[in-house]
């Protein structure tokens, strides 16, 4: 008799061979182009990550970007910047249709550029070569010329902070001409060049009057720009009062270590303002930056602050959807996820890794279905116990404490198979990089998703992968949703699959579809 272990029936859809090796030279399935480029625009950090140096995300990026149509180019950065918030990528992708496509360069300029920051990331990336071009040339010029001239006093203030390029730097490249003695003032005190104090705008002639006397008020000016004088505390009390609120949020440690929670009305301020719905969807935070922030805080930290960031956690991922049926969400704790992130990047490197991302998205899930079956998993399924009524912080801790150990993507659907779960809805977060499930043919993945799709033909996939990775686990199909990063988006694609509603909602024909 033939061995039964290699030629056992095989239940459901024939799967399909698989055609790549992923990063751990194991058995995968190669992204299209336009869904590669997709994943590393929402995901992509340009900074070393655990199966990639920046140098090769750069060269795939590159590479994938040349592979696809320059208006796919356009609007992945403009979906990056727009939808998920992103600051390098979508940078980088606007600098190649620099010498690609300069129409295009120049409709999705507005749409990237929307900060300083983003205006110096776009420099530092033209003029670094690595696009093809060493200097701006005249139309990238012209429209760096055209963003300083039209931005407002407070959007060049916050832009002159940071260097490599700094804001001056920009400044001295595209001689922008001021418009009249003010702006014409400001460049030159941007710049450090002589200038008219008393032409300055009121906020920054309040700033060089307070250096040379700070006993008087506070000028109204970012946080950055008082890191360096001597301040009391009633000082950085009204720095905490002012403060952005993702200042706020980072500074938390800072404000204890200069007094300002000595105050119980401050605390009480700051706590409604940390907990305010308006000031976190205004803030864009992202759900890891709020737990990030809550493990950072310090020991003294007052009670109500904290207790206002696990608020703010609540109120930031509640859009999550409601979705009918029977639910499982698989998170990826192997080893691999233990990685940063956003990636390692020296003295600058988040302390939010992959696994803790992956076990707020469950955690976030949990929370609007608590009837959803958690399934964290490495090489095989791990024990663990949740209560939905416990916080997200307290479930995505919970979740995070178990990372370590190779991995098996195929584990948590195995699962549901030996326990005969019915489901209708299998939400995968991982990294993708599976390596102890792997044989010729078809990959273990989608092995198991045939068995549980000819047990429950109406189940769908949606697989939130966290790191940039040109190959997967599965095939993108009518039934299975690929979708990278962690924000409002990605629910927004998860509820449409859910519904059913599997054809309008393809991320990558969402990114096409977007108009310039």
């Amino acid at each position: 008799m033939a061995n039964l272990s290699l030629f056992e029936s095989i239940r459901g859809a024939l799967a399909p061979v698989a055609n790549a090796l992923n990063e751990e030279g194991a058995s995968a399935y190669q992204r299209t182009p336009e869904g590669a480029l997709a994943l590393y625009a929402a995901t992509g950090c340009l900074n070393a990550t655990f199966y990639a140096t920046d140098e090769a995300q750069l060269a795939t990026v590159l590479m994938l970007a040349a592979q696809v149509s320059p208006g796919f180019v356009a609007r992945t950065a403009v979906y990056a910047r727009e939808t998920m918030h992103i600051k390098d990528m979508p940078a980088l992708l606007l600098a190649t249709l620099s010498t690609r496509d300069p129409d295009l360069f120049t409709a999705a300029f507005p749409r990237v550029v929307t900060n300083g920051r983003m205006l110096r990331n776009v420099v530092q990336i033209l003029r670094s070569g690595r696009v093809g071009r060493k200097s701006l040339g005249s139309r990238p010029k012209r429209l760096v010329q055209q963003w300083i001239a039209h931005a407002s006093t407070d959007a060049l203030i916050n832009a002159a902070i940071g260097q490599q390029p700094s804001l001056a730097d920009v400044i001295r490249m595209v001689h922008p001409k001021p418009a009249d003695a003010e702006r014409e003032a400001l460049y030159a005190w941007i710049v450090g060049r002589p200038y008219r104090e008393e032409a300055l705008p009121p906020k920054l002639r309040a700033f060089e009057a307070f250096k040379r006397d700070p006993s008087g008020e506070l000028p109204d000016l970012p946080f950055q720009y008082y890191t360096s004088l001597p301040l009391g505390r009633q000082h950085w009390t009204t720095l905490a009062r002012k403060a952005s609120w993702q200042t706020l949020r980072m500074g938390l440690n800072t404000f204890a270590r200069n007094g300002v929670w000595d105050d119980a009305g401050v605390v009480a301020e700051i706590a409604a303002r940390l907990r305010d719905p308006e000031a976190i969807s205004g803030a864009r935070v992202f759900p890891y930056q709020l737990l990030m922030a809550f493990q950072a805080a310090a020991v003294s930290m007052p009670v109500a602050i904290t207790e206002a960031l696990q608020d703010a956690m609540e109120i930031a991922t509640r859009r999550v959807p409601t979705i009918a049926g029977n639910v499982a969400v698989a998170v990826d704790v192997s080893g691999s996820m233990s990685s940063p992130v956003t990636g390692f990047r020296r003295g600058s490197t988040s302390a939010a890794r992959c696994v803790d991302v992956a076990a707020l998205v469950a955690a976030t899930l949990l929370r609007t279905n608590p009837q959803a079956r958690v399934l964290p998993f490495d090489t095989e399924v791990r024990d663990v116990q949740l209560n939905p009524r416990d916080s997200v912080m307290t479930q995505a801790r919970q979740l995070a404490a178990l990372c370590g150990g190779g991995t098996s993507v195929s584990a948590p659907i195995a699962s549901l198979n030996r326990d005969r779960a019915m489901v209708d809805l299998v939400v995968l977060v991982s990294d993708n990089e599976s390596w102890r499930d792997t044989r010729g043919g078809a990959t273990q993945t989608m092995r198991e998703w045939g068995r549980l799709k000819a047990r429950c033909p109406q189940a769908r996939l949606v697989c939130i992968d966290l790191q940039p990775c040109a190959t997967s686990q599965t095939v993108e199909r009518e039934d299975v949703l690929h979708v990278g990063g962690f924000n409002d988006a990605v629910f927004e694609l998860l509820a449409g699959q859910a519904a059913g509603n599997a054809s309008p909602a393809r991320w990558v024909e969402r990114i096409a579809s977007i108009e310039l």
